[in-house]
């Protein structure tokens, strides 16, 4: 093993694990090192597809990007996916393994621990530094035996720890000083450094208690980093950009937080466009009069249909697709606006459920996964997308069953392989695509977003955006927000001591 390793831990889920993480990844990467990011165990709904068509969380996949290289299975050799309280979808070395429920796997997971050993060592031989991301809190002491992703990793790979608190939601120090305290006394030895994250406000303030928690823990503070908006693609479902619920001026997109949201940063384009406003609804009275109504991705299409059903939001948004409100859903969003749902392998729920009835179109769930970057093209000009016309959209897809058209649909979306991937409505208010990413398009979320201003009588001013250069230019951001707010030379001399 030749590369330098540190690790990042935090004292709480959302606590700012993967955003340090990828901090450091850019740092590194200015510095001149072969860097690459690692989570042996992610927990979360959003993932991505690489390359050669292997399933990984989205943080790794933008940790990557951020590192400046493709993205691989070996940064995430175990990705789980809930499907339910009690159960997830396990995903090892980038394929199902099968539906487990949490406490089969939690009595079983060390047999996977030759598979995140193999996967670490493919990146040490080939990356100068690895910056490791631990999951949730490694005080969570009920799972402390047999763990392969928080201190049973350090551990194992020899790792140094940063340990991360939020001091936004309260209580920074107590869980900082809880945390440190909970662990084995071994384990408390591989906590290098400490570091305080969302910090709002004159530092001088918080002084005297960054002191005082060294003083009680033996261990230094390395970081206390502020509070500041830096756009990079995040994938807990604590993330704070599902909290906005206020319409704003402008273009108003509703988009329906399910139980089993997944991949929300499908929307993330719309919310760098200006006179845009993109909110999420979780209940009735939230809804209102919106421009656009986006159904996300979701890990049980079935469940969330009888949640939509139950909290009376089917029946809203049914009444604004009567007024001609478009309604578009990408994956699983694009499952529920069909007329049935069927599923004879008991993939999700099992038996068959009606859709939303508003594509002429039906579902049957399958065991296997599709799993593809792929390209694809708009038959005809949708509509609602206004000026985009028949054009080349790009995205992945990642789907157990396919959607087929009864003969009331137009052919929206046909892909280089032949596939049809995308299904509108004859008038072309309803459109639904298994094309995750497909926003990210060029020149796609803006001719959708003018369409609408178009229709509500206002105009919105036109942009060159440039997808690429605008996260590059955020990576920089963070980097420096690292840079300003870290003790880097500790960081660099934690790696040489270990």
């Amino acid at each position: 093993m030749a590369a330098k390793v540190i690790m990042i831990q935090g004292t709480m889920s959302n606590s700012g694990k993967s955003f340090v993480t990828a901090g450091l990844c850019r740092v590194f990467k200015q510095d001149g090192y072969r860097t690459a990011p690692f989570k042996s165990q992610n927990m979360a709904l959003n993932s991505y597809i690489t390359k050669d068509g292997l399933e990984i969380g989205r943080a790794q996949a933008m940790q990557a990007e951020a590192a400046g290289i493709e993205p691989t299975v070996y940064m995430n050799p175990i990705l789980l996916k809930p499907t339910s309280n009690v159960g997830s979808q396990v995903i090892v070395n980038g394929e199902v393994l099968g539906n487990w429920k949490a406490v089969d796997y939690y009595r079983d997971k060390t047999r996977f621990i030759p598979d995140v050993k193999r996967a670490f060592d493919a990146l040490a031989e080939e990356y100068d530094i690895i910056v490791i991301e631990g999951a949730g809190s490694p005080a969570e002491i009920n799972l402390r035996e047999n763990d392969i992703v928080n201190m049973g990793l350090a551990k194992m790979v020899h790792a140094p720890v940063i340990l991360v608190g939020d001091i936004d939601r309260g209580g920074v120090f107590a869980s900082l000083y809880g945390t440190v305290k909970l662990l084995e006394p071994d384990e408390q030895k591989m906590i290098k450094g400490l570091a305080v994250n969302k910090f709002r406000g004159d530092v001088s303030i918080l002084e005297p208690g960054l002191r005082m928690i060294e003083e009680k823990t033996g261990i230094p503070m390395v970081g206390v980093i502020p509070m500041e908006n830096i756009d990079i693609d995040d994938e807990d479902s604590l993330s704070d950009r599902l909290n906005r619920v206020t319409a704003g001026a402008g273009v108003d997109i509703a988009v329906i937080r399910l139980p089993h949201i997944s991949n929300f940063t499908d929307f993330s384009a719309f919310e760098r466009l200006k006179g845009v406003s993109l909110r999420y609804v979780t209940a009735p009275g939230q809804l209102k009069n919106p421009d656009l109504v986006l159904l996300p991705g979701t890990k049980n299409t079935m469940d969330d249909m009888n949640w939509l059903r139950e909290s009376g939001l089917e029946t809203l948004i049914l009444r604004l697709s009567e007024q001609d409100v478009p309604v578009i859903g990408i994956c699983g969003g694009f499952q529920l606006l069909g007329k049935m749902l069927h599923d004879p392998m008991n993939v999700e729920h099992g038996g068959s459920m009606r859709g939303m009835g508003l594509l002429d179109a039906e579902t049957v769930f399958a065991q296997e996964k599709t799993r593809t970057r792929t390209t694809g093209q708009f038959l005809y000009p949708v509509p609602m997308f206004g000026s985009f016309g028949e054009k080349e959209v790009t995205g992945y897809e990642i789907h157990m069953g396919q959607t087929v058209n009864l003969g009331g649909c137009k052919e929206a979306v046909r892909l280089l392989d032949g596939r049809t991937d995308g299904l509108s409505n004859e008038k072309g208010t309803v459109f639904g695509s298994y094309l995750h990413g497909i926003f990210d398009t060029d020149g796609l979320a803006a001719a959708l977003s003018s369409a609408l201003a178009l229709k509500k009588g206002i105009c919105l001013e036109e942009e060159d955006f440039d997808l690429q250069a605008y996260k590059e230019q955020q990576y920089d951001k963070l980097a420096d927000l690292i840079r300003s707010s870290f003790d880097m030379e500790a960081v660099y001399r934690m790696m040489e001591e270990e």
